[in-house]
């Protein structure tokens, strides 16, 4: 009776709260893994990677650092009790160090890219028509979870945490002189109303919702973006855009010039509290098919350079979703509120909307105009900006990107191997980084730490002694075919155990971590375990892996962690596998195109080994 007199957004917003407690309360803390468990895994970790002599120097540090009444115990105690006392003892920390202390540019270096199928249009026309539904489709998933009607999630027939899903909407990150922080609009009782339209390098204000709450209709939308490119026909001279690919140092300092100005000041206002951000593209040159997947998802990363559409863009923004003229479209998002699975539980959602036809009739209700946004550029933000520019054209130039489609097999035939197709792939990845540089390196996949509240990600580490030791046997033909069957099946179950353990919150990365933070945090010399060369080694990513599954298929990329390193991507459907993989062409050992085709022919040669000997 007591919600009947409740405004309905305000009875909606109860009973999100509600929900997310109902939902939050079945989801289990997430552990602080045993510290001698943690110690015996990271040196077991160490064996691929080091000389006995090495690992032997290693081995006494570590068992120095968690002897009985060490510092590893005390700082171990510490983290128990943070434990007791936090809502997660580790995610706050991580989003700090991994995302919002590091001052590399969102491009390329952090925000992911979602790359995914064309579209049937290859006009202007056509682009408003399925931007107006995507908006529409977005704005639906936006509804159920405000609504509390998101359908709680589970993995393995546990709840997964819900909390990642309300923050993907009107946030943004904020940068700062030293570290930037993440803002969230999307709380208060009446959160903001408006998404953030650009083209031609041009931002525009769009309401997206009618004066009684209800969500504009597909029809009202497109009108609305009709509207935006009567007024947006000329590229703007000034790609404001651009600066928020800066170093984060700089763009910090020139985002405290920015908003000096009045003007400039509400516009950016705008940009961080819309709901989300759509980037009309322009048209792309056409190359051929081949490479033609390779440029779309570059430009979903970066926009192409300054010549092209990364105007386009405010890499701060939470969401991003780009829709090209040619029919190319995808989602940027920026990692420190995002992660993979929702993102991809959102656009899993905005796929099925789009194939429903638009029934609702739009209400004879005159709309306001979409507001443009504009800056005000003094001489100190034209030289920023022309420095950005620069910066960015380079930072694109030294990118190389390659896409392809591993159409030869997908994970079912890998699973009627009765094997993990994401372990099997693991292994494939290590063997083709071996085949092109005669060794292993470190390398880390995400694990979701989702089966614990507040849980983010840990990384599942490789390559494991079974990797190693299939990987060294593989080429060698004096090994049997029966034997290098046999060591891949234990080089696939080794992976799998190590996901299973990270999985269950008892990885060893973010453990680590932990414990090096918190005596960061109690002002202590930081411990000879995190001054070794061994962690620095172990640290050092030279492959950045990640697995994203949906029930499409898109291809996701993202640059590289370590500048001599690689970022490989793949999505498994069920008989094909999408695959980015890049690398800096600034490093003369590195190549993408490379390591792709020695990824490709990796793949046929474990394929193979599977097939009956004629």
């Amino acid at each position: 009776m007591i919600l009947e007199r409740i405004p309905p957004r305000i009875c909606s917003l109860f009973m999100h709260r509600a929900v997310l407690r109902q939902a939050h309360s079945s989801v289990p803390p997430q552990p602080v893994p045993p510290l001698l468990q943690t110690l015996q895994r990271y040196l077991t970790a160490l064996e691929p990677l080091l000389p006995p002599d090495e690992l032997q120097h290693t081995r006494k540090i570590v068992q120095k650092f968690g002897c009985p009444g060490g510092l590893g115990e005390k700082l171990q105690r510490e983290l128990i009790k943070r434990a007791k006392h936090s809502h997660n003892w580790i995610s706050d920390w991580w989003v700090q160090w991994a995302y919002l202390e590091c001052r590399q540019p969102l491009a390329v270096h952090s925000n992911p890219a979602i790359s995914l199928p064309n579209r049937d249009f290859t006009d202007w026309r056509g682009q408003l028509v399925f931007a107006s539904k995507l908006i529409a489709g977005v704005l639906d998933f936006k509804a159920q979870v405000d609504s509390g009607k998101l359908a709680l999630e589970y993995m393995r027939g546990q709840p997964l945490c819900m909390e990642l899903f309300p923050q993907l909407f009107s946030s943004c990150r904020i940068p700062g002189p030293k570290h930037d922080h993440v803002v969230h609009y999307g709380r208060p009782r009446r959160g903001p109303a408006h998404i953030t339209v650009v083209r031609n390098y041009q931002f525009f204000q769009l309401d997206v919702y009618n004066s009684d709450g209800t969500p504009l209709t597909e029809s009202q939308i497109h009108a609305q973006l009709l509207r935006i490119r009567s007024q947006s026909w000329k590229t703007d001279k000034q790609p404001m855009g651009i600066l928020t690919s800066e170093h984060r140092h700089t763009w910090g300092q020139a985002y405290t010039r920015l908003l000096r100005d009045k003007i400039n000041k509400e516009s950016v206002r705008l940009i961080e509290k819309s709901i989300f951000t759509l980037c009309l593209d322009s048209p792309v040159m056409r190359i051929s098919d081949e490479k033609y997947s390779s440029r779309m998802a570059a430009q979903i990363l970066h926009g192409g350079g300054t010549f092209s559409n990364s105007g386009n863009r405010w890499f701060d923004k939470t969401l991003q979703f780009v829709v090209g003229e040619d029919g190319s479209w995808g989602l940027l998002y920026e990692h420190a509120t995002a992660e993979g699975p929702p993102i991809s539980t959102l656009l899993d959602h905005v796929l099925e909307y789009c194939k429903k036809p638009d029934r609702v009739r739009a209400p004879l209700i005159p709309l306001p105009m979409p507001k443009k946004l504009y800056f005000y550029i003094n001489s100190e933000i034209k030289w920023d900006l022309e420095m950005a520019k620069q910066n960015l054209d380079i930072l694109i130039n030294d990118l190389d990107i390659k896409c392809f489609n591993f159409q030869h097999f997908g994970k079912e035939f890998v699973k009627q191997l009765k094997l993990s197709p994401n372990s099997f792939i693991q292994v494939a990845i290590q063997l083709a980084y071996y085949r092109v540089h005669s060794e292993v390196c470190a390398a880390c996949d995400i694990a979701s730490l989702r089966m614990f509240r507040g849980g983010r990600t840990d990384y599942i580490r490789s390559p494991t002694n079974q990797m190693l030791s299939f990987i060294r046997a593989f080429d060698d033909d004096a090994v049997s075919r029966e034997a290098k069957v046999q060591l891949l099946r234990e080089a696939v179950d080794a992976y799998s155990i190590l996901t299973e353990q990270s999985l269950m919150g008892q990885g060893i990365d973010r453990h680590l971590l932990g414990l090096k933070l918190q005596a960061i945090e109690e002002g202590l010399s930081l411990p000879r375990i995190f001054m070794d060369t061994a962690y620095g080694l172990a640290t050092h990513w030279k492959l950045r892996t990640g697995q994203v599954p949906t029930n499409t298929d898109s291809v996701m990329c993202f640059g590289p962690l370590a500048p001599d390193g690689y970022a490989v991507c793949y999505n498994p459907q069920q008989d094909h596998v999408h695959f980015s993989v890049t690398a800096f062409n600034c490093c003369e050992e590195t190549n993408a195109e490379k390591l792709a085709l020695t990824l490709e022919r990796s793949l046929r040669d474990l394929q193979e080994l599977f097939q009956p000997t004629v």
